[in-house]
């Protein structure tokens, strides 16, 4: 694989989201990045597309950026000589991963369902709990509302898993969610039905 467009996009998409503090930055992107690797590593794909898919998959974020046609991806992969067909296939794959969008529709590809496995991921276990607090603490959320997340996305992912490796990790994090939000309503009562 090209190291050097994948540092440059590494470098984009750190433009991108200098200003985020909501839970999609460039931590998150990096973990999905992270995840997407490992999972790939054990499947027949694509690296490339995945890598990249990987890195911009958030690149137009209807919660983030107003854009149409996924024009900040597709602005970068023709500004670094990918264009026509593996431009196309990479932006299918970007256009697959969102859980608002997509929710449990099946991946038309590998590389698709690895990235978005990849993504589901990093908004389970701790760092999904830490990653809820702060999106929600940013548009106005208050605890319950939050909280209230858990249940309507957090606590499905695991059973929405794709690959047998993102399956695997999804396992621990579910736990994690689990554990957490019995505590919590040991510690304050905030619980599903009190919500």
């Amino acid at each position: 694989m090209d190291q050097d467009i994948i540092e440059k996009a590494k470098a984009y998409v750190q433009g991108l989201f200098a200003e985020d503090s909501g839970g999609h930055d460039m931590p998150h992107t990096l973990r999905v990045y992270e995840n997407a690797m490992k999972i790939a590593s054990s499947e027949d794909c694509d690296i490339k597309t995945v890598a990249l898919a990987a890195l911009l998959h958030d690149a137009d974020d209807h919660k983030l950026f107003e854009t149409e046609d996924l024009s900040n991806a597709r602005t970068f992969l023709q500004a670094n000589g990918i264009s026509g067909d593996k431009e196309e296939e990479i932006l299918k794959v970007i256009s697959e991963v969102s859980f608002s969008k997509n929710r449990d529709s099946r991946p038309s590809s590998i590389e698709a369902m690895i990235v978005r496995d990849a993504d589901r991921l990093d908004a389970m276990g701790a760092i999904g709990v830490a990653r809820t607090f702060a999106y929600g603490g940013q548009h106005g959320r208050n605890m319950s509302e939050s909280v209230y997340h858990f249940y309507e996305k957090l606590l499905l992912l695991k059973d929405m898993m794709c690959t047998g490796t993102g399956r695997e990790l999804a396992e621990k994090r579910h736990v994690f969610l689990e554990e957490f939000l019995k505590e919590l309503e040991e510690e304050t009562g905030m619980g599903r039905g009190k919500i």
